[in-house]
Parts: structure tokens; sequence; C-alpha cells
């Protein structure tokens, strides 16, 4: 199943192609993730370089520029991400663990991209998902480019989470926020992509259609359903048995799953308790209403505001190459601590 990124976001599209004409040398494409900013940002990049153009503003598909960029080796333009989500080192077999941050030494390898110009005359574009897997040495050093940037030269960075970025960086650009639709248009999408359940995908991914169908449709569902099973004993839950489960799961996956993508769930449990502490509707495991409800009665008030502190911390951290068991287990212990009297 499919969602067409041109459904979801008809006006930015238009209000992109109004750019053409008179681009900045950055774009910032922000907003919450699974809303198909990257997407929209390949698409838009390669109605740039596309040099016969569709009636509708898009790639023509055909064209010599159009074939190179889908075999991914157009000479005008460069994907910086990092290497964990290459579909080449993720189908390789490595005792190393791809990295999750985008390293200086990607960004350094643009010097000879951006020193020559452009084969095709036209531009030559950098897109950069998302630009917040840069580390710090790497978004200073990019920072130096956007500072002062080649001509005809264009960087779109896509980013979930622009506030991780150098305000310096996010200064220098141009922002183009991503709404998200509307829970009835999201619901109609999610229906004629054919999704069954899509009440419980939407509200687990904050709304976001794409992230909706990428979770229902990776196989996630049991080890979500183990976690919220574990996650619903309460001070009760065997930490070290339910981190043993998903760091298997995380093993067994072969990159399908990743840590950080855990810890994200564990964050909107939080915020789910965090609501109910507060008789507010709960946003993210509707289902589980009453179990959180009752889990947020037994917490402590500051307890809940240092639980979610800590998760955004541990968030971060789960982007790092660290023993997933061990983190898991540390993680686990502290949401039970929070019942304890």
């Amino acid at each position: 199943m499919l969602i067409n990124v041109f459904d979801l976001h008809k006006e930015l599209w238009s209000s992109l192609l109004a750019r053409r004409e008179k681009l900045p040398h950055a774009l910032l494409l922000i907003g919450q993730k699974g809303l198909g900013k990257y997407a929209l940002a390949r698409e838009f990049a390669a109605a740039l370089l596309c040099e016969t153009g569709a009636p509708d503003g898009r790639a023509c598909a055909s064209c010599l520029a159009c074939n190179w960029f889908a075999q991914g080796n157009h000479p005008d333009f460069r994907l910086l991400q990092p290497d964990a989500l290459s579909e080449e080192v993720a189908a390789e077999e490595s005792k190393k663990k791809p990295s999750q941050q985008i390293t200086i030494d990607q960004v350094r390898e643009l010097d000879e991209f951006l020193g020559v110009g452009s084969h095709r005359g036209g531009l030559s574009i950098v897109l950069v998902n998302p630009a917040e897997a840069m580390n710090r040495n790497a978004a200073n050093s990019i920072l130096k480019t956007l500072e002062e940037p080649p001509p005809n030269t264009l960087f779109l960075l896509v980013s979930s989470d622009p506030s991780r970025l150098l305000p310096t960086i996010r200064s220098r650009c141009q922002a183009i926020p991503f709404v998200t639709p509307s829970p009835e248009t999201a619901a109609r999408i999610l229906g004629a992509a054919g999704l069954r359940d899509a009440e419980r995908w939407l509200a687990i991914s904050g709304g976001s259609p794409r992230l909706a169908l990428e979770l229902a449709e990776s196989g996630q569902a049991a080890w979500l359903d183990r976690l919220t099973k574990n996650l619903a004993g309460g001070g009760r839950v065997d930490a070290l048995a339910c981190a043993g489960e998903l760091d298997k799961a995380i093993k067994d996956s072969k990159g399908g799953l990743q840590l950080k993508q855990i810890v994200e769930v564990l964050q909107k449990w939080t915020i789910d308790l965090a609501l109910a502490g507060n008789g507010l509707p709960i946003r993210y495991f509707l289902a589980q209403q009453s179990q959180i409800s009752a889990l947020a009665a037994m917490i402590p008030p500051v307890r809940l505001i240092h639980q979610y502190r800590d998760m955004n911390q541990r968030r971060r951290e789960a982007e790092q190459p660290l023993n997933a068991r061990l983190f898991l287990e540390s993680v686990f212990l502290d949401y039970r601590a929070m019942f304890s009297r």
C-alpha cells in the first residue's frame, strides 16, 4: 500500500513550484514524523533537475536526467543521510552497526561536488535527511557552506525535530512547514490505501498517515502489543524480561526495528500518562485509555514530569551505538520505580 504524497500536500507542492524561479540557497522542510517531508523533497529535487518537465510541474520520469535520478546517480544531486537509512548498508550483513548519525566525513565528501559546479548547467542539489541526525562536527561543517553557499546550489534540509538543529543553521534556511492533515482527511487517505484499523495506527503515529501506514505494514504490531501489555503492569512490570523481549525483536528484525523507535513509543506512553494524570483525553494509546488512567492515578505528578524529561534524553541516547538490552533494562527499571511508594 502506498500513499501519494501529493494527495497530502497539494497546496504545499504548489507553493514549492511557485518558488522555482527565485529559490533561496536553502529550504528547511519541517513537520512531525510521517508526513512525507522526505518524499516531497525528493519529488521537488527531481522536478528541478528534470530537463523536460511535466505539465503539472513534476518530473517527467522519462528524460535522461530523470533516469539518472531514479537510478541514484544524477551528477548534480547528493543525498546526505545516516548509514542506517541506506538500503545498501542495510542489506549487508556486518557485525558493525551502521551509524544513525550524519558524520563530518559525509559532509566533507560534498567539497568536490560543490566545487566543480553543475554538470548539466542547472542546479546542484544537496538533500539532508534527517537534518537533526547531523552530529555537532557535521552541523558546524555544513553551516560554513550555508553561510557562503556556492552559486546555483540548493540545500533541502528535512527535519522532524528542528529544535535539535543549530539556531544558526535554522536562521540560514527558509522554513517550509508541513501541516498535519485533519483526522477525517487522514482516515480517508488510509482507507483508500486499504489500511484496516486506521484509527489505532493514526493515534499511535500522532496523526501522520505515512507513519501510520509504515507502522501497520512493518510487522510492528506484535512487539507493540507486548510492550503495551508490559507497560500496563505498572509497578509489576518485569523490567529484565521486557528488555530481553525487545532486544530480541530488534535483532530479529535485522534493521527493520531500531532502538529509537521503541523509545519513541515509550515517550508517547509517558505523554498519555501525563495527560490522563491531568484529567485530559489521551492522545496515542486509545485502546488503553482505562488502563493508562488507572496507572496515572498511582504516580505522583512530579515523577511524571521527571520521567518525561528523562525520556527526551533517552531518545537522544538511543541514536548512539550502545548495548540495547542494558539500555532498555535501565529504562524499564526507571519506569517501574515511578510506581514505588
